[in-house]
């Protein structure tokens, strides 16, 4: 997966943790309680986008669906492509949440969880060994 790729991927499983734990009454008990920050940074880049606010409004009413997850991931990668600050602050943001739960600056696999992948066409080039 490519950075760019996995940061929004992050960046949705960040919102939906978020979600789920507002929605338990957990947020404050977190470790980083940079979801709201994260939630209204994507809302602001998304105004006046209807389909890319429609998809977190969707992700917000049900954070549980895959559906809604996978939509709002593509419409955050197409505005993170678009947006070099916005990128930015996005990364930034995983980053502290990785860093908040005893990680280092990278996404790892439990943040992102079952993120899916939209690649079009992967090319390997040189060695390739799978163990």
């Amino acid at each position: 997966m490519d950075p760019l790729t996995a940061a929004a991927a992050a960046g949705v499983a960040l919102v939906v943790k978020g979600m789920v734990e507002s929605a338990a009454q957990e947020a404050g008990r977190s470790g980083w309680n940079g979801g709201a920050r994260l939630v209204e940074r994507i809302r602001a880049r998304f105004r006046g986008d209807s389909d890319a606010e429609g998809a977190l409004d969707r992700v917000q009413r049900q954070p549980d669906d895959e559906g809604a997850q996978e939509q709002l991931q593509r419409m955050l990668l197409a505005h993170m492509l678009r947006d070099r600050d916005f990128e930015a602050d996005v990364r930034r943001m995983v980053d502290e949440a990785v860093a908040a739960r005893g990680g280092g600056a990278q996404v790892n696999a439990a943040l992102i969880k079952n993120a899916q992948v939209f690649n079009e066409k992967v090319e390997i080039q040189g060695d390739w060994n799978i163990s």
